[in-house]
């Protein structure tokens, strides 16, 4: 039985906490680190479904502290980061956001620029990025993600994923841009200028 297909059933069906604990047994079981997996119990745990902000962020932060190295499941707390932020109720606090943002930027560096493996999990951490306006680092990760703008989390805000990909890039760059100097304050001492 595909597991990713049944945590998902589970979730779709309003399965009980207790009968989502057995599949999820099931799942790590066979395979403990299959990244689609934890983001289907993740989603799953989320507010929005059948669990809250905290039951999903303390899930994610634990699958991610027992990843292995270079595993996407360490980009977990920022899916929970993701789910908090277009959610329209409860409260997370800043630093934990800003852990899991942290988290995945680190994921994210260990991989070339323009590498399509980690895309999905790229767009993600752009749109944490920009919610929480961490301009620099968005920007730092729309270079990586180069051509590959992924549908998600795109499609989960708009009609036209790409047009609001697009959209938000460029108000990141504006944004970046409005807080670079055009030039050096003047006056600074040993500037050598003469």
């Amino acid at each position: 039985m595909p597991w990713r297909i049944a945590l998902d059933h589970a979730r779709g069906t309003h399965a009980t906490h207790t009968v989502f604990e057995q599949l999820w047994e099931e799942a790590v079981r066979r395979s403990s680190y299959h990244y689609g997996c934890h983001a289907s119990a993740l989603q799953y745990l989320s507010a929005a479904w059948y669990g809250s902000h905290r039951e999903c962020f303390d899930f994610a932060e634990r699958a991610a502290s027992d990843a292995l190295p270079g595993s996407l499941i360490q980009v977990l707390p920022a899916r929970a980061a993701f789910a908090y932020l277009t959610s329209p109720t409860g409260s997370v606090p800043r630093e934990r956001l800003d852990a899991a943002a942290d988290l995945a930027i680190g994921l994210s560096r260990e991989y070339a620029a323009g590498d399509p493996w980690p895309a999905e999990v790229r767009n993600l951490l752009t749109y944490v990025l920009v919610r929480l306006e961490r301009w620099d680092d968005a920007l730092e990760q729309l270079r990586l993600i180069g051509p590959y703008a992924t549908s998600f989390p795109w499609d989960r805000l708009a009609d036209d994923p790409l047009g609001q990909f697009l959209e938000l890039r460029d108000g990141v760059r504006i944004e970046v841009a409005s807080m670079t100097p055009l030039r050096p304050p003047r006056g600074r001492e040993g500037s050598g200028e003469h």
